[in-house]
This record gives structure tokens, C-alpha cells and sequence, in this order.
């Protein structure tokens, strides 16, 4: 018989059963009240029917040939076949049709997608880093890549080519870090081409049409379906293992009654020692018990992701040998053509535990294993931040939450609305589940009553994010005057917004700012200023050559970088060099360099560094004191890319860098997103565009290059 991965030793610390914490070491066990009988009753898959779309999507394809159409659904719903109808009729009137993503992950799970339903040859896909099948009627690509087109097009003169847009997730529009490329195009797009956005969870969904109806002169439909596909029932599981309602029945307000009585006690009874997991293995066995698995466990970190795993037993797997026999082959088929996470350490939870860890600190390969396992119904459980909440489509019978707050990067918020909604909108599975649930476990972190409430809360409004930028204003000055960038500042959802909140408090000032219809074109003038003094805009408000080279480097700092260029600071003949160089340049996250870092720097590479460093140094306290932010240059991120472009091994690279595995990786996919524009200045800097290229290519190899093409 073939001996499986792992059969021949034990885990190290394994542990059969009880690897929590050791107050509870024999409380837990399965236990529900009265009132779940019924609910549970109701658990199954449902009949198999010939699919027939619901209204709401019959109505959203009907409208997309006549207007603009916004189309707000909970998660599950069909939202991706109103998409697949709109394209499907598009090919048949041999048009062509961009599909926008916000994430990566999200736009490699759509193009696999769609080339099973349309065909390989029907679909392409562009993401900065990957480039596949780019003149294909059918593109899948990022949102920054479609915004970087409509800047050509409008410089070139030449009409975008395609006749239908379709942004997927469009409440990014209201994301800090991303939300201003979404309008961007938004404001940008040419009113021709029909507008079709796709959301779980936006609040004002009228305002954000009735501002494209006036920005864009189209109607834009809104279409709002707010029943789940699957019915959502919210539970609390005791830390005696007994599971309650979490609200009262009837669609009453507040909590269960008995619930209740937990969350007014002044001491009451842990799960866990405090800054411990729970017995989560214990906790698997409760929802076993009462067929509530698979589910996802959302985690607030990594770390806690990764102990998770740990503190799960193989019992479950052990009593069903057929499904640990079809998960132990399908396990070795999905890993066949990966030699690097063939041997992961987490294999082993994964084969025999049938649990699964899924972060941002781990290589999208990996990630996507656990995906498709879970998606095929082949784990139990999946621990994951709850940034796998938005977006990435693979659902289960049931959510389990542990903290009602969430660090947002500088402090810890409660839930809001919104990010519930996108949890809880994972659990249930559509044709799969009856009836989906989500389970609040309690905790230092845990406020039951302001879990009842976010259950019936509505999604929170998108607001604008739009904020000007260097990479914009030299973009928009390619083909606009400055007085036709104030005209379309005046588009702005921005100035909408303000608009309208003046116009309900007359005389009074809203964000701070006394001229709100101007606070745009006044940070835009700031900006052509710096650019006039620093030589990249002349004096009638036209770029110079600089400027319009500068214009390609659609990049974090792209001034920064053109002044380097400007100084003869980057190698033109060494692609390993210049790899290096340009990765001090992504800001990625923040580095704390040593000085036994640069010690250890390549002798080559520290004096790049060094002199690029301080002869930039000049430039940035300029851009500082005129009022601009300016990210620190490191050697860490630099070396760690030279160390990659010169042939290192990807564990080698890993231990010197000290960085987890999926940051790695997407430090490198960062460096090559950005070598890619600095490939696009072949006109003025030959030598360093090609060696660009070059080191693009050397860099983007495995394992960083596994889960990101088909």
C-alpha cells in the first residue's frame, strides 16, 4: 500500500484530543438548547433543481443594455452570472468587455473561471506582474490596470478598447488605501461604455448613482436583493459546549435570554487562559456534532492561524477513512507540480487533521490549496484572518467568530456593519446548505450585544477616498489644461458628497474644510507647484520632457525614483543591481534596517545603495518641507531582491530577509509590478528599461510565480 506524507512519524507536540486550555480540560461537550431542534432540522443539502436566476438578476441583465447599473447582493447571490450573461451577449455582438478586481487572488479564481465558460482563447488577464492573452475580448485585471489605460487612452486620443466595464467588489470605491483608482475610472471611463458594478455591501447605493448619473450623462440603475441566497442563523456557544440562539426567536430584538444571562455575569466561565486560543479542537467537535462543519475561523492574526492548527485532534478525520483517503490524494495531486510546498509544514494538519491556515503571511500557492480543498468540501475547518472575508469565494455551513473587533493597522475598532456582513456572508453555501450559521464564541474580546445588533444592521455608506497624487497630476496633464482637471476635480464623488452635505447644513463647514468645493483643485495646484520648481512642468502648465517621461512611472514614488533617474543613480547593465535598487522603492510595509544588515550587505550592492540614499536625500527633505510624505529608503527590502536576482535559493532568501513567506512573495511581485514601469522609459533610458525587463524576468520564477497565471 502507498505510504502517505507523514505516516511514518509524529508531529511534533501532537496531541490526540485536549490541546486547550486547561481550565476547561473536561467541561466542553456537545450541547444544545431546546429551541435549535427545530433549526437544526432543517440542516442539509438542498434538492437539486435546474437552475432558474432570480429576479433581481433577470432585471440586472436587462438593465445593463440600456443604462448604467449598480448591483448590491449579499454574498452567494449570483452576482458573477449577472456578469457571465453581460459577457456572454458582448461575444455574440463580437464586443469586448473588462472585468476589474480589486485583488490578485480574486482576479486569477475569475479568469479560471471564465476560461472554463468562455474559452482559453476568449479570456486574458493583466495584473501588473502577469500578462497573458492581453488582446483577448475577454480581459481580467486589476482595477490600477484599467486606471493606467484610461490615462493612455486619454493622452493618446484613442477611444479605450473595449465596450462594456464590470467592477467586481465596488464598494472599494470607499477604501483608503485603493478607493481613489476606483473612482478614478469611475469619473474617467467614457460615458459610451456601459458601467456594471457588483457589490455585497454599500449602504448608498442611490447616491453613488445619482452622482454617476450626473458625472457620467447615463441613467445608472440601482438593483438592491437583500435576502441571502442561504438563510443566515446566528448561535453562542457556551464555554460549557452547549450552543444557544444568539438573539430571540421571532425577529425580536436583542439577545436570547439565556444568552443574555452569560453576557450580564461579572466573571463568567473561560474557554481559555487569557492571551490563549480556546480548545479549538474540542470546539470542532461540538459543531461535528451537530453537522455545523465545514467552517471558517476567523483569527486576528497570523500567528493565531498558524497555533490554531495545532490545537486540532485527527479524530474527526480518523472516523470517516474514505474521506481521508479521497483528502490524501487530493492533496498529492494538487501539490504534483510544486516542489516547493510539497513539503510544508502545515501538510501534515492538513492530511490528517483536515484543517487548513490561510494569511497573507503565506505563499498564494499554498493559499490556494487550501482554497480549493475547502471549496471542495474537503476540510472541516479553515483558520483565517478576516481578510479573507472580502473578495475570495469559498464558503461553508458555518462562521465562527471570535472577537467582535478588528485592528484596521493602527488600532483595534469594533466590527463595523460592513466587514460583519462580509464574514458572515461566507457561511452557507449555495445549492450546498439549507441554512448557513455564525457562531459567537465568547472571550475577553467578544461583546455578544453588539453581535445581535450587527446581525440586522444595514451595510455602512461608501464615502470618497479620492486624493490627489504626483503620478496623477503628471498623468492628467498629458492630456488636460489645469482648468479641465478642475472641471473633472468638480466630478469628483467627493465634491457630490460635500455638495450635498452643504446643502443640508447652509453655512457651516463640513471635514474642516471652509471651501469644500475647491479643497481638490487647491492640493492639486500644490502639487503643480513642486512640479514646476522641480523642473517636470514649465511655466504655461505643460510637461517638459521630464514630466512626461516621469508620467510612466505610475508607481508609489514616482518622483523619487525620476530624480534617481534624473542623477544617473541606477545600474545600467547588472538586473540583480537594479532589482535591489527599485525594491527600496515599494512600499510594502515598514523595514527597520541594522546596522549588521548592511554589514552584511554585498560589498556591490551597499555602495548603490549608499550613494542612490544619500544623493536622494536632498530631494525628499524638499518634497518633506513643501508638505509631501516621503517613505524611508531601506537595504533590507534591497538586498533581499538582489539576493533573489542573483540566483539565491527561495529558503536562503527567506532566512535572510526574516520575512514570512507570503510577504516574500509579494515583495517580489511589488518590485516586479514596479520594474515593469520602469521597462515602459525604452525611449529615453534604453539600457536600464531593458535590464528591467531582465530583471522582471529573473525575479518572477518559483514559487512566487505558482497560483499567479493559469
Amino acid at each position: 500500500m502507498r505510504q502517505r506524507h507523514g505516516q511514518d512519524r509524529r508531529r511534533p507536540h501532537a496531541r490526540k484530543h485536549r490541546s486547550g486550555s486547561r481550565l476547561q480540560e473536561s467541561v466542553i461537550k456537545p450541547g444544545a438548547d431546546k429551541l435549535l431542534r427545530e433549526v437544526f432540522s432543517h440542516i442539509g443539502v438542498p434538492e437539486k433543481k435546474p437552475f432558474v436566476p432570480d429576479s433581481f438578476q433577470i432585471e440586472a441583465v436587462n438593465a445593463i443594455n440600456h443604462s448604467d447599473c449598480l448591483v448590491t447582493a449579499p454574498t452567494g447571490s449570483g452576482k458573477t452570472w449577472i456578469a457571465e450573461q453581460a459577457i456572454e451577449k458582448a461575444l455574440k455582438m463580437n464586443k469586448r468587455v473588462w472585468y476589474g478586481t480589486p485583488l490578485k487572488a480574486l482576479t486569477n479564481t475569475i479568469y479560471a473561471r471564465f476560461m472554463d465558460i468562455f474559452g482559453k482563447g476568449t479570456v486574458g488577464i493583466l495584473t501588473g506582474d502577469i500578462k497573458e492573452n492581453a488582446d483577448a475580448p475577454v480581459i481580467i485585471g486589476t482595477t490600477e490596470i484599467l486606471r493606467n489605460q484610461l490615462y493612455d487612452s486619454m493622452h493618446s486620443g484613442k477611444d479605450l478598447g473595449c465596450d462594456l466595464v464590470i467592477l467586481d467588489e465596488a464598494h472599494f470605491l470607499g477604501d483608503i488605501e485603493r478607493g481613489v483608482v476606483w473612482e478614478e475610472i469611475m469619473i474617467y471611463l467614457p460615458s459610451r461604455i456601459p458601467l456594471l458594478m457588483l457589490s455585497a455591501t454599500i449602504g448608498n447605493t442611490h447616491q453613488i448613482a445619482d452622482w454617476l448619473s450626473g458625472v457620467r450623462n447615463n441613467p445608472c440603475r440601482v438593483i438592491e436583493e437583500t435576502k441571502r441566497a442561504v438563510p443566515l442563523y446566528p448561535l453562542f456557544f457556551h464555554p460549557s459546549g452547549t450552543l444557544y440562539p444568539l438573539m430571540n426567536p421571532g425577529g425580536k430584538s436583542g439577545l436570547y435570554k439565556k444568552t443574555a444571562e452569560f453576557a450580564a455575569q461579572k466573571n463568567p466561565p473561560v474557554m481559555a487562559r487569557p492571551g490563549k486560543l480556546p480548545p479549538l479542537g474540542d470546539i470542532l467537535s461540538v459543531l461535528k456534532h451537530y453537522d455545523l462543519l465545514p467552517a471558517i475561523f476567523f483569527m486576528k492574526s497570523r500567528l493565531d492561524c498558524d497555533i490554531a492548527i495545532e490545537l486540532c485532534s485527527s479524530e474527526i478525520l480518523d472516523a470517516d477513512p474514505e474521506r481521508k483517503d479521497r483528502l490524501f490524494k487530493r492533496v498529492d495531486e494538487l501539490l504534483s507540480g510544486n516542489t516547493h510546498i510539497r513539503h510544508h509544514k502545515q501538510r501534515w494538519n492538513l492530511e490528517n487533521c483536515a484543517v487548513g491556515s490561510h494569511h497573507s503571511g503565506q505563499l498564494p500557492a499554498w493559499k490556494i490549496i487550501i482554497e480549493t480543498l475547502m471549496s471542495e468540501g474537503l476540510l472541516d475547518a479553515m483558520f483565517a484572518t478576516s481578510t479573507v472575508a472580502a473578495g475570495v469565494n469559498f464558503p461553508a455551513r458555518t462562521v465562527v467568530i471570535l472577537n467582535s473587533d478588528r485592528f484596521n493597522g493602527a488600532d483595534f475598532m469594533p466590527l463595523s456593519p460592513t466587514e460583519f456582513s462580509q464574514m458572515t456572508g461566507r457561511s452557507g453555501r449555495r445549492g450546498m446548505d439549507n441554512i448557513g450559521f455564525a457562531v459567537a464564541l465568547p472571550g475577553k474580546f467578544m461583546n455578544l450585544r453588539l453581535m445581535a445588533k450587527l446581525v440586522n444592521l444595514p451595510p455602512e455608506d461608501v464615502l470618497s477616498q479620492i486624493r490627489i497624487n504626483f503620478s496623477m497630476v503628471l498623468n492628467l496633464l498629458l492630456s488636460h489644461s489645469p482648468g479641465q482637471i478642475r472641471d473633472l476635480l468638480k466630478n469628483s464623488f467627493a465634491s457630490y458628497l460635500l455638495s450635498k452635505k452643504k446643502a443640508l447644513t447652509p453655512g457651516k463647514s463640513v471635514f474642516g474644510i471652509k471651501n469644500q468645493n475647491d479643497y481638490l483643485w487647491k492640493d492639486f495646484l500644490l502639487h503643480l507647484d513642486f512640479l514646476k520648481r522641480e523642473g517636470f512642468v514649465d511655466e504655461k502648465d505643460r510637461l517638459t520632457e521630464d514630466g512626461i517621461w516621469a508620467s510612466r512611472l505610475r508607481i508609489d514614488t514616482p518622483l523619487l525614483v525620476a530624480e534617481g533617474f534624473r542623477m544617473n543613480l541606477f545600474p545600467k547593465n547588472d538586473p540583480a543591481l537594479l532589482a535591489g535598487m527599485i525594491a527600496s522603492f515599494v512600499n510594502e510595509k515598514e523595514f527597520s534596517d541594522s546596522s549588521s544588515e548592511k554589514r552584511n550587505a554585498p560589498k556591490k550592492l551597499l555602495t548603490c545603495f549608499v550613494k542612490m540614499k544619500r544623493m536622494l536625500t536632498p530631494f525628499a527633505h524638499t518634497m518633506l518641507d513643501s508638505g509631501f510624505d516621503v517613505s524611508p529608503l531601506f537595504i533590507q527590502p534591497s538586498a533581499t531582491l538582489y539576493a533573489w536576482a542573483s540566483g539565491e535559493s527561495w529558503d536562503t532568501v527567506c532566512e535572510m530577509s526574516g520575512l514570512p513567506e507570503g510577504d516574500l512573495s509579494r515583495l517580489i511581485l511589488r518590485t516586479a509590478d514596479n520594474l515593469h514601469h520602469v521597462a515602459n522609459l525604452s525611449d529615453h533610458f534604453p539600457e536600464i528599461a531593458r535590464s528591467a525587463r531582465e530583471a522582471k524576468d529573473i525575479i518572477m520564477r518559483e514559487p512566487v510565480m505558482t497560483g499567479y497565471s493559469a
